[in-house]
């Protein structure tokens, strides 16, 4: 029989009986929940992988063995069912499986579980993701400090776009591509801790990163174009931010709409980097456990390594650049998530007494565009709930002319 299921039975029967009886003090109750207290695992860093590759390499290393205690946690993916600790309960690592969905759905059931304490815990994202050449290359290790939703948009088949249009994404609730979304979901842009990224990058760059000929014969294509200079260069641990999109996008004018909306939602803040498809829904999940006090949005590090380039060369096509190209960076990005994180890991657990048990400091703003966990979002319209409230109309709250005859109709 399962504990899981016992002791939360067994203390919801004691509450009953001590309101009742004299039989069943109180003090049980309590001492029950206490030693239900203890059995939670309380990581002090957990790495989230989204497939299997990401994961399997940090399996097997010589620094500590994730392996060792394997829990099972209801809501997970049903192909990646378990979360894998160190037999201390230090270090644990889940599996989200790819996609928004399946992220937001595995993360806000990790923190909703009763099996882990996570007030204290930092996650570290750590992933492969497609990269702006024009910021880094194959097997770079980025960091970000925000996370855009890019594809949070409207879409129109560039075949059908006006003269004056460069893209056919418009930011939702506008109606021409450079403007200011009207329709804020929330889910737009978060941001991170940059204080506890700076150390981050400082325990990574001590990592010698691995590369691979093809990666240096592909990367070198981009030589011929000024712009590209750091997609031609050798990988390395860089400061840049994540988009995070369900559709697997790739090609120049793409990116390049992509990259231009980060700029736009970040008040020209944001680095446009690497390319995923899960981190701004894991961030929506931990928000809102920080919202309830299960854990803490300042502990929370995005690291992304990079894969495959999100655009060709001059003279390339973009199917080739995503289809047929021998880019040679999956291998390295693999390796370089063990190689930089576990510099990470062990910057963290090592320095845990000194400093990470406190927590780091963040001075600058964190949270999402809303403003939730208080304070004045440095993007955006400002915040939704503080100190800043903003008075949105019909229309800036992304109802435009649809949503107004909706209520007119009374349809919901």
């Amino acid at each position: 029989m399962r504990t899981s299921f016992v002791l939360p039975a067994l203390v919801a029967l004691l509450s009953s009986s001590a309101s009742s009886s004299p039989l069943a003090p109180r003090d049980a109750v309590k001492s029950v929940e206490a030693r239900w207290e203890e059995c939670k695992i309380t990581p002090k860093v957990f790495i989230i992988s989204m497939f299997p590759p990401e994961a399997e390499v940090w399996w097997g290393i010589p620094e500590f063995d994730l392996l060792a205690k394997n829990v099972t946690v209801h809501g997970f993916s049903p192909l990646f069912q378990e979360a894998h600790c160190t037999a201390d309960g230090e270090i644990c690592q889940l599996i989200t499986g790819e996609s928004e969905i399946n992220a937001a759905v595995t993360i806000s059931s990790l923190v909703a579980s009763s099996k882990f304490d996570l007030k204290s815990t930092y996650f570290m994202v750590a992933g492969i993701a497609g990269v702006n050449p024009k910021v880094a290359t194959l097997g770079s290790v980025t960091f970000a400090r925000y996370a855009v939703q890019v594809a949070l948009q409207y879409e129109f088949d560039i075949r059908d776009i006006p003269d004056n249009f460069t893209t056919g994404y418009v930011p939702q609730g506008s109606t021409v591509p450079d403007e200011y979304p009207q329709s804020i979901y929330g889910t737009e842009v978060f941001e991170v801790n940059a204080d506890l990224r700076s150390l981050a990058v400082g325990f990574a760059s001590a990592a010698k990163l691995n590369d691979s000929a093809d990666a240096v014969a592909y990367r070198a294509n981009y030589l011929s174009t000024p712009y590209y200079a750091a997609g031609a260069a050798a990988p390395s641990v860089v400061e840049c931010d994540v988009a995070t999109s369900d559709v697997y996008y790739s090609g120049t004018l793409l990116s390049e709409a992509m990259e231009n909306y980060t700029t736009l939602v970040t008040n020209g803040s944001g680095i446009y980097c690497s390319t995923a498809q899960e981190d701004n829904a894991t961030l929506e999940a931990l928000l809102r456990g920080a919202v309830s006090g299960l854990v803490d949005f300042a502990r929370i590090i995005v690291m992304r390594t990079a894969s495959d380039m999100d655009r060709p060369y001059a003279g390339e096509a973009a199917t080739t650049n995503l289809f047929w190209a021998e880019q040679g960076g999956f291998e390295p990005a693999i390796q370089n998530i063990y190689l930089a994180g576990v510099k990470v890991v062990e910057g963290i657990i090592g320095g845990w007494e000194g400093k990470f048990a406190k927590g780091v400091n963040a001075t600058n703003y964190i949270g999402d565009i809303f403003g939730t966990l208080g304070g004045a979002p440095d993007f955006g319209p400002g915040s939704e709930f503080n100190d800043n409230p903003v008075k949105r109309s019909l229309k800036a709250r992304g109802m435009g002319k649809r949503g107004a005859a909706m209520l007119k109709s009374g349809r919901q």
